[in-house]
């Protein structure tokens, strides 16, 4: 009998998983290990808190021996690392050539437009769709405002005409009008092509492309995701983490796999998740070197430090935060903030009711006042987004989680971030909405507010924050000042 050679044999089961076989035990429980995480937070988790998860993520499993096939290359670098002898079966990997030129010439066929004008088409967007057509999967970081719908567009259409029907993945149903309509901006006949699936529109697939929000689909039959052979996922760090699973799962058969993200968190368990789904981690471009190419609009960020009287308790985070936004002299000061900026203002808040509501019922003797949060449905959102474009003087008093993500609006010159938040995702994001030049705008405001409650010479919850928030603007190199005003 002749001895193998190799500890490991890597096999591809379908396009969701690999098999690794020959594994010695110890081996297994080494893999084991070595591909489990602890979820941030975990501990504050209602499963963890009542012991039924222990909040950990396994990506492999020792028992089947599967893994998700995007964490190839983690596989082969915890090998070569620990000199473990392994094969790679034929048909695992399975990248190819794609030069530059060609892709080139192919998205200037699209001719691709917007407002009926020709589009530049610029070399990192050639560069992402030469990388995800040559690797056939990827996780593509692409800021907000960078053109990353043109690289979408492109990858549907290049799929599209190779014969393959493309699912588009989004969070909420107004990107999927908004990615339906820019296709028809860019001059593709969307209505012929493209189907919108979400409440209210059929699930039966009649077209090429579907675009659908996850919540509409991910309950479906593993037969029903049979018949797409690439999938695309838009604003993937959203995806709910089963969702996004029960989706990506079902896909079995589909082979091209496109995450597309303007950032990750920052944390190894979702940068890993992402990319066992879709692929390896692409950044194309940044956000800094758009600005400096004047490609977006120039950056300065206005952080102001309220500082409170010392209270004379210490208060937990939710007792800070209800503190924070019911502060009658905080949301006076907002409101005269909003009622003085100059131009196109997004103020973005957390709390709907205790929030929100009240800074709108304040801002509402002024001419051109909106109001948007989760209960706003998307005609509305479309409508809301559709005058501010071309008024000059309003205020968007928006849900983070409505508008903070996704939502195209060239003309804003202001953002107020109103509320606390450390969400490296939430911060960039919220940002990327004013980011976007226009004919009358090369530059734009952004106001962070933050809360110092220092108790007994402690930062409070919410001033923590506000000290990542600026570590992310220094990892982001972007230009800030901080002024502090007193507050009774």
């Amino acid at each position: 009998m002749i001895q193998t050679l190799y500890k490991m044999l890597i096999s591809k089961k379908n396009e969701v998983y690999l098999t690794l076989s020959d594994l010695s035990p110890a081996l297994s429980q080494e893999l084991t290990d070595f591909f489990t995480f602890e979820v941030p937070n975990a501990k504050f988790m209602p499963m963890v808190r009542k012991r039924m998860w222990d909040g950990k993520i396994r990506l492999f499993s020792p028992a089947s021996g599967e893994i998700y096939v995007g964490l190839l290359p983690y596989i082969k670098e915890y090998c070569n690392s620990k000199n473990v002898k392994y094969k790679i079966e034929e048909g695992v990997e399975d990248e190819r050539n794609v030069v530059d030129k060609v892709v080139r010439g192919f998205i200037k066929s699209l001719k691709p437009r917007s407002g009926g004008k020709s589009l530049k088409i610029r070399d990192y967007q050639i560069e992402a769709v030469r990388l995800a057509i040559s690797r056939n999967r990827s996780l593509i970081v692409s800021p907000t405002a960078s053109g990353k719908s043109l690289i979408i567009y492109s990858l549907v259409r290049y799929y599209q005409m190779a014969g393959h029907r493309t699912l588009i993945l989004v969070p909420t149903t107004s990107l999927v009008e908004q990615m339906y309509t820019d296709f028809e901006d860019y001059g593709w006949s969307a209505g012929t092509y493209c189907q919108k699936v979400y409440q209210g529109y059929t699930t039966k697939i009649e077209k090429d492309v579907v675009i659908s929000t996850w919540q509409s689909i991910y309950k479906m039959p593993k037969k029903y995701f049979e018949q797409f052979g690439c999938v695309i996922g838009d604003e993937a760090h959203m995806f709910k983490a089963k969702s996004l699973t029960s989706i990506m799962t079902k896909l079995h058969q589909c082979k091209y796999r496109f995450g597309f993200t303007g950032t990750l968190d920052g944390t190894e368990t979702h940068r890993l998740v992402l990319e066992g789904l879709f692929g390896s981690v692409e950044q194309v471009v940044t956000t800094k070197e758009l600005i400096d190419k004047k490609t977006l609009a120039n950056l300065k960020i206005k952080c102001i430090t309220l500082k409170h009287p010392e209270k004379r308790e210490k208060m937990t985070y939710a007792e800070e935060l209800d503190y924070i936004v019911s502060h009658e002299k905080r949301n006076i000061f907002l409101c005269d903030l909003l009622h003085h900026l100059n131009g196109n203002t997004l103020c973005l808040f957390q709390l709907v009711e205790k929030h929100g509501k009240v800074l709108y019922d304040k801002m509402k003797g002024k001419e051109n006042v909106y109001f948007v949060y989760g209960g706003t449905d998307t005609e509305q959102r479309e409508k809301i987004r559709g005058l501010v474009e071309i008024q000059n003087n309003s205020t968007t008093i928006a849900s983070y989680g409505t508008f903070s993500t996704g939502i195209n609006i060239r003309n804003i010159n202001n953002i107020v971030l109103a509320s606390p938040s450390k969400s490296k995702i939430r911060v960039l994001q919220s940002i990327g909405r004013g980011l976007r030049t226009s004919s009358s705008k090369d530059s734009i405001l952004v106001f962070d507010i933050a809360d110092d409650i220092s108790y007994k010479g402690r930062y409070n919850f919410t001033l923590n924050h506000f000290f990542e928030r600026l570590n992310i603007y220094n990892e982001e190199q972007f230009n800030y000042e901080i002024s502090k005003v007193k507050i009774k």
